[in-house]
C-alpha cells in the first residue's frame, strides 16, 4: 500500500508511461438488506447509520419520482434487475465526475444529474465530483461591470477577475451543489483545490496574456481518503493557490482528469455539450463508441479531433496514462447520462481505453 502524498504531475508525462497510482480505498462492506415483500427494504442492526439510512430512503424516493404508471411492474423490476453485473462492477470503486455545460445551466438537466449521483453513491460507488461554472462567472462579472474576456478558450483572468472566481465557484456555485446532493439524500462536502493542498497550482506559460490562469504541479488526495472511506461524496472547485498563496483559475477538466489518477480511478467522466468523438464532425450519427488512446492519436492526426474536442480527449489520455481504467466523454445534455453511461452497455458518449 503506498502512502498518499504530494504527487508530482509533470506535464512532459509520457503517454507510455507504466506508472500507476495505487488504490486506496477499499470497497465497503454489503450493508443493504432488504425483504421482498413489496420491495420494503428493512433496516437491520448493521444497516442503522444515517448513510444507509439516508440512501435507502433517498433510493426509494427516486423509485417512486421517477414511477411511469405506463410501464409493465415485470418491465421495471427488469430494468432495475438487468442493472446488477454493472453495480457489481463499479461498487466500491472511485469514479470521477466532472460536471459542466448544458447539464449545470438546465434546472432540469441538474437535477437529473444529482440523483444520478446519489443514486450511484447509494449503491456501493465511490463518487467524486468537479465543478468549473463558467456561465455563472460570466453572470456575476456582468452584474459588476467587468467585461468577461478569454484567449484561446481559456478565461483571461486579471486580479479583480480572479477575486470573482473564487467568490463564485467556491462561495456559491460549490455550496449551491453540496446542498442539492444532501437534499437528495446523500452527504456531499465541499471543497476546493486550496483545501488541505489538494492541488498546488503553477502559472500557465501563458501567464503574461492570461493572468491568474494556472495549471496542476501536484496532487495531494489525502485529505478525500477519510470522506470517501466514510461514504461521503467530495464536491471539488476547480480553485487552487501555488505555493505562495496565489490563487489561480484551474480548467475543471484537466482538474478531474489529474485527480482522477491521483485516487487511482476506475473511470473519469466528463460531462460536455457534444455526443462525444466523432468519426465525422458535421454527422452526430458518427459516433464512437470506444475508442483506444493510439485510435485517439490517429484521430487527431487525421483532423478529425480538432477544436475545444482536444482538451478534454488529451485530459482523458493523460489520467489513462497515469492509471485510471478507462474517461469517457459523454453527453450532459441527455437526461440521466451517468445512469446510461454506468449502468448500460449502450453508454452515453465516447469511452476511451488504455
Amino acid at each position: 500500500m503506498v502512502a498518499a502524498k504530494v504527487l508530482p504531475l509533470s506535464s512532459s508525462t509520457s503517454l507510455s508511461s507504466s506508472k500507476k497510482y495505487s488504490h486506496f480505498v477499499e470497497p465497503p462492506p454489503n450493508h443493504h438488506h432488504f425483504t421482498p415483500n413489496n420491495l420494503n427494504f428493512k433496516l437491520t442492526a448493521t444497516t442503522k447509520s444515517p448513510f444507509i439510512t439516508s440512501c435507502l430512503k433517498s433510493s426509494l424516493s427516486l423509485l417512486d419520482s421517477s414511477h411511469d404508471s405506463s410501464i409493465p411492474p415485470q418491465l421495471q423490476v427488469n430494468i432495475y434487475s438487468e442493472s446488477l453485473p454493472f453495480i457489481q462492477k463499479f461498487r466500491g470503486k472511485t469514479i470521477v465526475v466532472k460536471y459542466g455545460g448544458a447539464a449545470m445551466k438546465s434546472e432540469s438537466l441538474q437535477s437529473s444529474v444529482i440523483r444520478d449521483l446519489v443514486l450511484l453513491s447509494c449503491v456501493g460507488l465511490r463518487i467524486v465530483f468537479v465543478h468549473g461554472g463558467g456561465p455563472e462567472i460570466n453572470h456575476w462579472l456582468t452584474r459588476l461591470n467587468i467585461q468577461p474576456n478569454f484567449l484561446n478558450g481559456l478565461r483571461v483572468t486579471d486580479a479583480s477577475t480572479m477575486e470573482i472566481v473564487s467568490m463564485v465557484l467556491v462561495g456559491k456555485v460549490n455550496k449551491h451543489l453540496v446542498s442539492l446532493i444532501n437534499k437528495a439524500g446523500a452527504t456531499a462536502v465541499g471543497l476546493s483545490g486550496i483545501d488541505g493542498r489538494l492541488f498546488t497550482a503553477k502559472p500557465n506559460p501563458n501567464s503574461a496574456q492570461l493572468g491568474f490562469v494556472g495549471d496542476i504541479a501536484t496532487v495531494d488526495p489525502s485529505l478525500l481518503f477519510p470522506l470517501i472511506n466514510t461514504n461521503h461524496i467530495p464536491v471539488i472547485a476547480s480553485v487552487a493557490a501555488d505555493e505562495e498563496g496565489q490563487s489561480y483559475n484551474i480548467n475543471a477538466d484537466t482538474a478531474a482528469g489529474e485527480l482522477a489518477a491521483a485516487l487511482g480511478a476506475e473511470k473519469l467522466i466528463l460531462l460536455t455539450d457534444v455526443v462525444g468523438i466523432l468519426e465525422d464532425k458535421e454527422d452526430t450519427g458518427s459516433l464512437v463508441k470506444e475508442i483506444d488512446i493510439k485510435g485517439v492519436k490517429r484521430m487527431v492526426e487525421e483532423g478529425k479531433i480538432a477544436g475545444g474536442m482536444i482538451p478534454k480527449v488529451n485530459c482523458c489520455v493523460r489520467s489513462i496514462a497515469q492509471g485510471v481504467r478507462t474517461a469517457s466523454i459523454i453527453d450532459g445534455r441527455v437526461p440521466h447520462s451517468l445512469l446510461l453511461e454506468i449502468l448500460t452497455d449502450q453508454g452515453a458518449g465516447t469511452m476511451i481505453t488504455g
